[in-house]
């Protein structure tokens, strides 16, 4: 099952156990698949549920549900002041590593001022990465806002990443600041990353007065697409770790 394809769909094609396809999907999953009446996909609403479905013509019916769990133990949110090219690449590695949602901004030093066209876009990728990666939820991309706007968003942990100075490595404090215990879903943990030239004094001191931490993400200098993937990495390795101590604690046989 876990070979099968994935697609997205919206709420409103569900009607009881049938699945209306739209033409772009009978499309997709006829003309481009190659599947016919009677093969079977995933389909998944990119809110948490998915279901094994048969196609059959310009529908499909719901065999069964599926609850395989793929997402990260906790809500992680990337905000990311928009580089001059790449973004496109970040919204796909970052939906393939499990960002819940992604927040584009605008900092002082951001260059490209996006269209509702590349912002559709950017949607369309999330979904096509989620499906690929199987996820079961598919991220939110927000709107592009200023980056003043972007820290006031609730978060339990947020963490601002830094390319120069003395600061601690994420992944360390990451690990001495979060108990394991209370790690769930409702868990949020937020990272920044900078735009072409970093962050400004200013907008870290509007960070930390926020209650975000400065941190490093190491000592090479890293480009403004590459950097929300690496911090997003070490997020994602260090709660899924996490996650797999817990069950082998809780798999041991009591003395």
């Amino acid at each position: 099952m876990t070979q099968l394809q994935r697609l997205v769909i919206s709420s409103s094609q569900l009607q009881g156990q049938q699945i209306e396809l739209t033409p772009q999907q009978q499309h997709y999953l006829i003309r481009v698949l190659r599947l016919v009446s009677g093969d079977r996909f995933i389909a998944m609403n990119g809110q948490g549920q998915s279901w094994l479905a048969m196609l059959s013509g310009a529908q499909a019916q719901i065999l069964q549900p599926i609850s395989v769990q793929t997402e990260l133990p906790v809500t992680v949110s990337l905000i990311v002041a928009l580089p001059k090219n790449g973004f496109d690449e970040i919204v796909r590695q970052a939906t393939e590593l499990g960002v819940t949602n992604l927040i584009p901004v605008v900092s002082d030093r951001t260059l490209l001022n996006p269209s509702p066209q590349k912002l559709e876009r950017w949607r369309k990728i999330a979904i096509e990465a989620a499906e690929q990666s199987e996820r079961l939820i598919v991220p939110e991309i927000l709107d592009p806002m200023p980056f003043s706007q972007a820290l006031s968003s609730d978060t339990n942990y947020g963490f601002i990443c830094e390319a120069r100075g003395d600061l601690p490595h994420l992944l360390s404090c990451w690990q001495d600041t979060v108990k394991t215990p209370h790690q769930s879903p409702q868990t949020t943990i937020t990272i920044a990353t900078g735009p072409e030239g970093g962050w400004t004094p200013a907008e870290v001191e509007s960070a930390c007065t926020a209650g975000f931490q400065p941190v490093s993400l190491g000592k090479r200098i890293l480009r403004a697409v590459t950097a929300p993937i690496v911090a997003l990495s070490l997020i994602s390795a260090a709660v899924e770790q996490e996650q797999g101590n817990m069950v082998t604690e809780e798999q041991k046989p009591e003395n």
